[in-house]
């Protein structure tokens, strides 16, 4: 390869090919993932790669993306567009106008690439696929339930063992600092909560940090869901917060009882009341899903409140997504296909009926490229299929 055409192949950082296998081991991890979810009544949509910047950075999910968000100008209308960096914000718009008189609650899924206009250090790719679910419309713990159980049926659906379901309480740690502190001070405290530094927390007046020191000290060393909540003060907490405490221990509860029933022993489901980054959106419950298999969350999810528009009325959704990008790296391989060579004028029907018995066919054109024969495993010879000991 010249130097020009070399520089002709770069892709911008964050982008990628994929090549055989990767490309077959993500399609058909996607492939997989949707029939798990469309088994439970979830119905997929495809939202466009480009919107409206006002309908995609709406009031609601959208919101918060705008830093990460590619915009260009739309040269039909003039207007901005945005290509989307993250799918809620379109299942949003979606649920507030297209689906608006569906029954409720509305069960969604999709798998769509999303494209941010930078990195971080957990995830380096700025265009990945997300996957995943949502359940619009309902405010039982039950659908908190279904939707993390669902999460892990995906994960176990291609192949994952050992996940882990770490759930939390989105803006647990803001509800227990005093809204009298200096902005210096809430800084401090949610550096300490998030470094989890006792010690730097220790160096705050005690009547301003008692219940969050409470929280991370019997969050050291385990975060077994029982223990947890036994330990757990619900005196030093506001109402608010005991409610969603109380609301946890059910999903909790539930998560594990629907693992029983299923016979799925090597899921675990731990409670980090003091995580809280990445849930900016969120309320009431969110979840990170892990593997020992890859390094790096395999999907989140939690409850959130659906709304579209400054006075639109709003909803209650929950939902997760899952990382492509993450999974795909933990995921088995693909299993090679029987690949079959047919010489060039093997009649058609032929092809046909070889490939309705399972093998992959390469046609041969007569050309010199035929005596590569495409990494074929067997060949058609005098009208069957034998082996190939060239390959």
């Amino acid at each position: 390869m010249s130097n020009d055409s070399a520089e002709l192949a770069l892709l911008p950082n964050g982008f990628e090919d994929l090549l055989p296998p990767q490309a077959d081991v993500e399609a058909q991890s996607i492939s997989t993932l949707i029939a798990t979810f469309s088994s439970f009544g979830y119905r997929r949509i495809k939202p466009p790669l480009l919107e409206f910047e006002d309908s995609l950075l709406a009031p609601g999910p959208g919101e918060r993306l705008s830093g990460e968000t590619f915009r260009l100008m739309d040269p039909v209308t003039h207007r901005m567009l945005g290509l989307r960096s993250d799918i809620t914000p379109q299942i949003a718009r979606i649920a507030g106008s297209r689906l608006l008189r569906e029954p409720r609650p509305l069960r969604l899924t999709y798998a769509n690439d999303v494209l941010r206009t930078k990195g971080n250090q957990l995830r380096t790719v700025r265009q990945f696929c997300q996957v995943g679910c949502e359940i619009i419309g309902d405010e039982q713990a039950e659908s908190d339930v279904e939707i993390c159980v669902l999460a892990i049926l995906g994960l176990k659906a291609i192949g994952f063992d050992a996940v882990t379901l770490d759930l939390t309480i989105p803006g647990f740690v803001t509800s227990l600092i005093p809204q009298n502190l200096s902005a210096d001070a809430v800084a401090t405290i949610k550096r300490a909560v998030a470094q989890r530094d006792r010690d730097l927390l220790a160096t705050l007046p005690k009547t301003d940090v008692s219940a969050l020191s409470h929280v991370m000290d019997i969050s050291a060393g385990s975060k077994q869901v029982e223990a947890l909540f036994t330990a757990l003060k619900d005196d030093l907490l506001p109402p608010a917060l005991r409610d969603d405490v109380k609301r946890l221990k059910e999903v909790c509860a539930g998560v594990e009882r629907a693992l029983g029933e299923l016979g799925i022993g090597d899921v675990s489901v731990t409670v980090d009341l003091l995580e809280q980054v990445g849930f900016e959106y969120h309320s009431h419950l969110g979840f990170a899903l892990f593997s020992s298999k890859v390094h790096g969350e395999l999907g989140r999810g939690g409850c959130y409140d659906v709304r579209f528009g400054k006075s639109g009325d709003t909803e209650t959704a929950k939902g997760f997504t899952l990382y492509m990008d993450t999974i795909r790296k933990a995921c088995a391989g693909v299993k090679p296909p029987q690949r079959v060579f047919v010489p060039a004028g093997t009649q058609w029907s032929d092809i046909r009926a070889l490939q309705d018995q399972g093998w992959t066919i390469v046609r041969g054109t007569g050309g010199a490229g035929d005596t590569v024969r495409a990494g074929c495993t067997h060949k058609y010879e005098g009208g069957a299929v034998v082996h190939d000991p060239k390959a």
